[in-house]
Order: C-alpha cells, then sequence, then structure tokens
C-alpha cells in the first residue's frame, strides 16, 4: 500500500507544481510581455502536465492551465467580449506527432470525405482581434484570455499594415460585421534596425521581435506604437454576418482581395504525408521568411470540417501547429571563461548550465567582448536568454531581468590577462582588449590554430587538439617549429601510429605550396584578414617586398586604411618576426602571388565595394568569394569609396564608421538579394 500511494502522490506533487509555474509564466509572458523562460521550456511544462493529467483524467479541474484558453488580463486596458474563443493550437514537434493528430480525429470525420490540408507559417507574434462594421475598421484587442481581450484600437490604427477601410480595392463584398484574426509582428530585418538605432541613442535593445511587437502594442501613448515598424499577417475569420469563403486556402484570398495582408508562404495539399514533407522543409531554410516563425501550422481545409471537429480543451481538433526546434533558450550563466586570440584579443565566453538550443546541447556561448556585456548588463549567475540562429556560434542575448535574485555578479574588464598576468591594454577607438604578452601561453595555441586553418596554410589533420599536444610537448613554439617536426617525434606522443604521422607530415609539406596571400594571412598580423592579405599579395607579389614595405607603400593599396598599414608595419619591424619568416623560407615556403582576373557582370554588384564585418551565418572567406564572383570587390577598411557594408552579429567599429560615413548598410538577406540580381 505505501509503494502504490507514493506512485500517486509523487504525480499529484508534480501535477501541482507544474500548474503553480505555467500560471506564473502565463502571467509574464501575457500580462508583464517579459518571459523568463522561452516558448520551448514552456511547452515543455505544459506537455508534461497534460501527460499527468491524461494518465489520472479524474485529477483535471477546470482552473488547470490545460483547459483553459491561455492568458490573463492587464488592468491598463478596457475589456472586449471576442464574438468567439480566439483558441490556441496544440504542438507537435516531428511528423509522427502530426499523423498521431490525424489518426485521432479521422474517427469523426465522414467516410469518404475528400480531405486537403493548407499550411502557413506560425508567426511569433502577438495574436490582434479586428473589428469592421461596413467595412470600416472600429475597434481592435489582444488576444487576452481568450474570451476577453484588451482594447488597443487607438494602437492598431497607428499600424500602416491594418486597412482602416475594406475593400481596399476592387469591389468585394464586405459583410455588415466581420472580425479578422491576425498576428502583429517585427520582421528581422526591421528588428535589427530598430535596435541598432535604440543602441546608438544608449537605449535598453530588445531580446526578441515578439516581445518589441507586444510591447508596443500595449502602450497607453499611441503616439510610441506609431514610431515603430509593426507589420500584420492575417488568417482567419472569426465571425461574420454575411457569406464568406468555405476552405482555408480560399479564405486567405478572400482577406487578400478585401485589403489584408496574408501570407504568400501557404500552400494546399491533397495528402498529409506531402503536408508533412513541405513543413520539414522549413526546417533548414526558416531564416528565408522575413519574420520569426517558430514552426508551421498544418489546418484541414475545409472550414465547416474544422467547425464539426470541435475542441480539445483548448485547442481546436482541425488543426496543429508542428513546431520548428527551439533557437532560444533561457538557462543560468555559471561563470565566465576568456579565450586569448592569435593577436592577442581577450574574448569572454559564458559557460552555461547545459541547455538543449535547436537539436544542440550548448554549454558555452559567445559573449562577444567587454563592452557588449556592459551594454546588456549580463552578470555571472544571471539567467540569461542564448539563442543559434542556423551554424552562427551561439550568442547570450541578453539576461532575462524579472529571473534576478540580487546574487548575480557584475562582470568587470579584466585589467590582467588571466594566463599571464600581464596588465592588459586597450587602444584608443577599439572595442578589444588585448593581452600584450606576445609569448602569453594562452595565445600560442590560437596563432598555431589560426595558422593551419582553412583560410591560411589549410594543414589538414592539425586541429586544435594536435596543435595542443604538439605545443604541451615542447614542439611547437612558434608557427615555423611545425615544419621542423619528424616522424620519430610523432611517433612518440599518444595516439599517433605510422599511419597518422605520415598523413600529417604530408598534410605539412603540402601547405609549403599555398599561395602568397594565405601565408601573409596566417601570420595573424592584427587587421589583416584575408580580404587585405589578398590585396598585400597582389600588390608586391614576394613575402620579401611586403615585409620591406613602408607606410606610404600600403596605403596606397586600396582598402588598406590607416590602421592596417600601421598593424603591418608595427608586426614587420620586429625583428622576431623577421626571424620567423626567414625560418619559414628556410622551411621551403617562399610563395609568390596568384593573380586572378576578375569575373565580368552587369548586376548591381559589379563595380561596388563592400566591407564585411561581425559575425554572420558563414564564414568571411565564403560571403567575400560570393561578392568577387559577381564582379564586387572586398576590403576590409570602411572609408568614402565603400558602398556596402554586410554587418553581422556584434559589428563593432567598422558598422560604426559606416552609420558615421552614410554607407548603405545590408544585412545577409539584403546582400543575398542584390547578389541574386547579378
Amino acid at each position: 500500500m505505501a509503494d502504490q500511494h507514493k506512485r500517486l502522490i509523487e504525480p499529484r506533487e508534480r501535477l501541482t507544481e507544474l500548474r503553480e509555474q505555467i500560471n506564473f509564466h502565463n502571467y509574464r509572458y501575457h500580462v508583464l510581455d517579459d518571459p523568463v523562460i522561452s516558448d520551448a521550456e514552456y511547452d515543455r511544462l505544459l506537455v508534461e502536465l497534460r501527460q499527468i493529467e491524461e494518465a489520472h483524467p479524474d485529477w483535471i479541474t477546470p482552473d488547470s492551465p490545460t483547459q483553459r484558453v491561455g492568458g490573463l488580463l492587464s488592468e491598463r486596458f478596457a475589456k472586449v467580449a471576442h464574438p468567439a474563443p480566439i483558441l490556441s493550437l496544440a504542438n507537435a514537434f516531428n511528423g509522427d506527432d502530426v499523423r498521431a493528430w490525424y489518426e485521432r480525429i479521422a474517427k469523426l470525420i465522414p467516410a469518404g470525405r475528400k480531405m486537403q490540408f493548407t499550411v502557413e507559417p506560425k508567426i511569433d507574434g502577438l495574436t490582434v482581434v479586428l473589428h469592421y462594421r461596413n467595412g470600416v475598421f472600429v475597434q481592435g484587442a489582444t488576444r487576452g484570455d481568450g474570451i476577453i481581450g484588451e482594447d488597443i484600437t487607438p494602437n492598431l490604427r497607428t499600424v500602416r499594415a491594418v486597412p482602416l477601410k475594406i475593400p481596399v480595392r476592387g469591389k468585394t463584398v464586405v459583410p455588415e460585421t466581420l472580425v479578422v484574426r491576425g498576428e502583429a509582428f517585427i520582421e528581422t530585418q526591421a528588428f535589427e534596425a530598430m535596435n541598432a538605432a535604440i543602441e546608438k541613442e544608449g537605449g535598453k535593445t530588445f531580446a526578441n521581435p515578439r516581445n518589441a511587437a507586444a510591447g508596443f502594442l500595449r502602450q497607453l501613448d499611441s503616439r510610441i506604437t506609431a514610431r515603430r515598424p509593426i507589420s500584420l499577417l492575417c488568417y482567419q475569420i472569426v465571425s461574420a454576418n454575411g457569406t464568406t469563403p468555405r476552405s482555408q486556402w480560399e479564405l486567405l484570398r478572400y482577406l487578400n482581395d478585401l485589403g489584408f495582408p496574408v501570407t504568400d508562404a501557404v500552400r494546399r495539399f491533397d495528402d498529409l504525408n506531402e503536408a508533412i514533407a513541405y513543413c520539414e522543409t522549413w526546417r533548414d531554410k526558416r531564416d528565408e521568411l522575413p519574420f520569426e516563425a517558430d514552426g508551421l501550422v498544418i489546418k484541414i481545409d475545409a472550414l465547416d470540417l474544422q467547425v464539426a471537429l470541435g475542441v480539445s480543451g483548448k485547442d481546436p481538433r482541425g488543426a496543429i501547429a508542428l513546431k520548428f526546434p527551439a533557437r532560444e533558450a533561457t538557462t543560468r550563466l555559471i561563470d565566465l571563461g576568456v579565450n586569448i586570440g592569435r593577436t592577442g584579443v581577450m574574448a569572454p565566453y559564458a559557460i552555461l548550465e547545459p541547455v538543449m538550443v535547436g537539436g544542440v546541447t550548448i554549454e558555452r556561448a559567445t559573449l562577444h567582448n567587454y563592452d557588449d556585456i556592459l551594454r546588456k548588463d549580463i552578470r555571472i549567475g544571471d539567467r540569461v536568454i542564448v539563442k543559434r540562429s542556423g551554424d552562427v556560434i551561439p550568442y547570450i542575448a541578453g539576461p532575462v531581468l524579472g529571473a534576478r535574485t540580487g546574487d548575480e555578479r557584475v562582470i568587470a574588464p579584466p585589467e590582467k590577462c588571466p594566463f599571464c598576468e600581464t596588465p592588459t591594454i586597450r587602444r584608443e577607438g577599439e572595442v578589444a582588449i588585448y593581452c600584450p604578452n606576445r609569448d602569453c601561453p594562452g595565445r600560442l595555441d590560437r596563432a598555431v590554430q589560426f595558422f593551419v586553418s582553412k583560410g591560411a596554410l589549410d594543414i589538414d589533420g592539425l586541429g586544435e587538439k594536435i596543435a595542443s599536444q604538439l605545443i604541451e610537448a615542447g614542439l611547437v613554439e612558434d608557427v615555423a617549429d611545425i615544419y621542423l617536426i619528424t616522424r620519430d617525434q610523432l611517433l612518440e606522443l599518444e595516439g599517433f601510429a605510422e599511419k597518422k604521422a605520415d598523413k600529417l607530415l604530408q598534410a605539412i609539406e603540402t601547405s609549403k605550396s599555398r599561395p602568397l596571400d594565405r601565408l601573409i594571412a596566417g601570420l595573424g598580423i592584427p587587421h589583416v584578414g584575408s580580404v587585405a592579405a589578398e590585396a598585400l599579395a597582389t600588390q608586391f607579389g614576394s613575402i620579401d617586398r611586403f615585409m620591406a614595405a613602408t607606410e606610404d607603400d600600403l596605403t596606397q593599396i586600396d582598402g588598406i586604411g590607416p590602421t592596417i598599414a600601421a598593424s603591418i608595419v608595427e608586426w614587420t619591424s620586429r625583428h622576431t618576426n623577421h626571424d620567423l619568416v626567414a625560418r619559414l623560407k628556410k622551411a621551403g615556403l617562399n610563395p609568390q602571388a596568384v593573380i586572378v582576373a576578375p569575373i565580368p557582370s552587369g548586376g548591381e554588384v559589379a563595380g561596388k565595394t563592400f566591407v564585411i564585418t561581425g559575425t554572420l551565418s558563414k564564414p568571411r572567406d565564403e560571403i567575400a568569394a560570393q561578392i568577387k564572383a559577381a564582379g564586387g570587390k572586398v576590403t576590409d577598411s570602411v572609408s568614402k569609396k565603400t558602398d556596402y557594408v554586410v554587418a553581422g552579429e556584434a559589428a563593432g567599429s567598422k558598422l560604426a564608421k559606416a552609420q558615421q560615413l552614410g554607407v548603405t548598410i545590408l544585412d545577409e538577406t539584403a546582400l543575398n538579394r542584390l547578389l541574386q540580381t547579378s
């Protein structure tokens, strides 16, 4: 009996705990517009609660979060009763979940009924309900708790995508009363531009577009809403006292004819598996959508059948959301680590409680630089928002301020290098903090890793682990030592057999034939990336002429500004670096420049000068190659001659200079559009 009682009491206690947590998070999300967990984490709590209730149906109570439509109401706004419940959707996380959903509802569908399915993006925004009388917009509300919403009519009138009178064009018949549901949101590109402007003014930036849109639409001063780039897409008629379309596919066309914005990513299928396959194609190309979407919605196309299928709990049976893997989650920042780059730049990173983001367990994430930490007010002990877009390195978007306890520790820029205790330096006009000790033990492995990387000498098989092993064994004290390693020395190292040793030695020998620009890039000169290295190799033709160049010689080269020129001369003036180059030449590296004829192009990119900065979804070299293939030119420094700056996450001084000079700034989406015209 005791064991049986334990089996019953444990899930019951968890049930109570889950209900309390979900109600709290509903309040944070819907009333305060300040969630402290991600949508994916909330979904997991709700799924767990449902599983317990399904196993114990007699425990279900009317006040359970699974039985309500969702949301609470703010006291700041007048209340609006919806003409019909504004329901949310049940979630599926894979194709099997969707097929299981259909198996359940198929029992309720008349035999022989022809089935079609529409698929639409699930926009991550704020649900709004728009009321029209005789074609005139008279009221707008939030979803609220699904039964009663909040009157935000003045704010919605400022949203240009909301038609104030319908039909906007043509002579489509409009019902006397019409209530339409849509999603208000901020497009990704507009959100990034808005955040950049807010940051420039010293204001607090927003963690994501959904929070920003919700906050702006629930302002007490509609003039604030009017200044923000809020968009809208509509997808449902809540009620109408006239004839309306009979299918979801036709309904979207009808809404568009009236003048409502609708998605162009909608598709209709005769087969459920085809609909699922279409959804799955979006998992890897979700960034092509101009807005944040957390999945796609599969709907029974026939609206009469949707109504007939009814509701299960708070979810309509006639539709289901197939969610994307989460790209954002919250977790605890346990501690701060520091990497020393090949040029001495100190790069802080977050050490996290493990969390799943985008199907990958994340334990570390970049913090970009100490200015970024200060601007975002990130502290050790914070619950932080971790993001991972595409293949980009995970990064911390910011802290969840509502989760702070007061025990968090402020992160201060280091006064000493954690590896060698040398006092750090910060050069005027730069964000980076440096360890100036060229012999810093935290720096050598980075210099070696960069030298052997694909963008430099490309020594296959000499990765991070092997580089550290060679350094720890005392075989490599600078990059020239790589070419002195013998077979016998490798065979003494753990993990090296004859085949592995021979393969690495062959890769080292092959690297001697790399072109001059790859060698210059591999030397690790501050501010000299692959683009500048290519220009330098083309200009000087040999490593000796490059080492002898003066600042005047360098600044004559297009794309080599005063900062890069001064950095090169400072590096080439050191005796130790001349000795390093001499040892590389003695080892057999003395490449000449490879001159590549420009590819002619008549597109928008041809003849234009680009600068690439910040963290992007692909390596900069790859993006630069695309630009060059289209006839464009890529340089490392921003000047009046620069036509475009391609800016990624945490773009620093180059972005600021571009804004100062009025240079056109592109994100990756805008660049891709430009490349498509070439």
